[in-house]
């Protein structure tokens, strides 16, 4: 398996040339993290054998949340909490989808426009609840965002994994959509476009930001049903900590090129990309998020304040939510060298003996940044 930290020692310098006068502190960051990750310049850790007293020291993972070689533990405790607030009802999968007229604007007002494009989108969602015939009640939602394509291009829109249910706080009701012959129809897809693009459109007004000179009358929202939702979590929390792509997708390093596959969202094939090795690290440096900013929210019954009201509704409705352990593995254990032994931490953090020079100030618009 190529890891990404061997990319970066390949490319970085080309990658500098090309790319510097794009990069933000969170990119220089990212960089930086990922480029030591788990190597004699990250700071280490001792672990101890549990039979045989035999010590070591290991490199300590960067943690950094876009790094695909960090954060897998991360993501399973955050589908396992997922899995826990589920109740019975039909599941969808949202994706509200930003046109492509406005990807310049959200380059560069990532923290404002990423944030107005997961508010509108659950806003429009939670209006079409309420004005609901069946539901006329609050829905629950889990909203992620997205910046990328499975090819690694530059595509923001949110995914929002909903139960077709709503809770009715006046009147002390929980409500769902009833199933057809046809199975159960959540909403219009066409209606929540041209809703969404009421609110995203004023919303940016409203935060100071020049809209585009042209942008699509139609916009794009799909609405599809996923059963018990569990198949749509699994997918969405493979993104969610790891980056934009695993390293056992990197196939090929050489020639001045990085080869990767991906799957073909019309086909189902496998297909490679070919790209030169600093596009390839600015096909995943593009996607790093601004310092803080939440991509993943859960918004309505589902919010993290309303565990009560979810155990509630389990324990009156009866219903038992898919164990979370089936898709939750343990952390690989360190095995001792000498007896094979399970080797256990005791100490953390400790200063590597490898130091390398600090990075070179970027300059933008005459201030400098590292």
């Amino acid at each position: 398996m190529i890891r990404l930290a061997q990319v970066i020692e390949t490319f970085e310098a080309d990658f500098l040339v090309q790319y510097r006068d794009r990069l933000r502190p969170e990119h220089t960051r990212a960089l930086a993290a990922m480029k030591q990750c788990r190597t004699q310049a990250s700071p280490m850790m001792q672990v101890q054998c549990t039979e045989c007293d035999h010590r070591k020291l290991v490199p300590h993972s960067c943690g950094h949340r876009h790094c695909p070689h960090c954060q897998h533990h991360e993501s399973q405790q955050w589908l396992e909490r997922q899995l826990k607030k589920q109740v019975p009802a039909e599941y969808f999968l949202l994706t509200f989808t930003l046109p492509s007229e406005f990807r310049a604007l959200s380059w560069a007002h990532p923290r404002v426009v990423y944030d107005l494009l997961m508010r509108c989108a659950w806003e429009t969602v939670r209006s079409f609840s309420r004005n609901d015939k069946q539901l006329r009640g609050t829905p629950g939602a889990i909203v992620v965002l997205h910046t990328h394509t499975r090819r690694l291009d530059y595509h923001p829109h949110v995914h929002l994994v909903m139960p077709a249910a709503a809770v009715d706080g006046e009147h002390r009701q929980w409500r769902i959509k009833r199933r057809h012959a046809k199975g159960i129809y959540l909403f219009n897809h066409k209606a929540l476009a041209k809703v969404f693009r009421a609110k995203m459109l004023a919303a940016i007004e409203a935060a100071g930001l020049s809209l585009p000179a042209r942008y699509p009358k139609d916009w794009v929202v799909d609405c599809k049903a996923v059963g018990s939702g569990r198949t749509a979590l699994i997918y969405l929390g493979r993104y969610l900590y790891r980056g934009v792509i695993a390293e056992k997708d990197i196939v090929a390093c050489d020639n001045g090129q990085v080869s990767f596959r991906y799957r073909n969202a019309r086909t189902g094939k496998m297909e490679r990309r070919t790209v030169s090795g600093a596009q390839f690290l600015w096909l995943v440096l593009q996607h790093v998020l601004p310092k803080g900013f939440r991509r993943a929210r859960n918004s309505g019954f589902l919010h993290p304040n309303c565990k009560r009201l979810i155990a509630l509704l389990q324990g009156l409705l009866k219903y038992v939510p898919g164990q979370a352990a089936a898709w939750v593995r343990e952390r690989s254990p360190i095995l001792c060298a000498c007896c094979e032994a399970v080797m256990v931490i005791v100490q953390t953090r400790l200063r590597s003996t490898f130091r390398e020079p600090m990075p070179v100030p970027i300059a933008t618009g005459g201030a400098l940044t590292i």
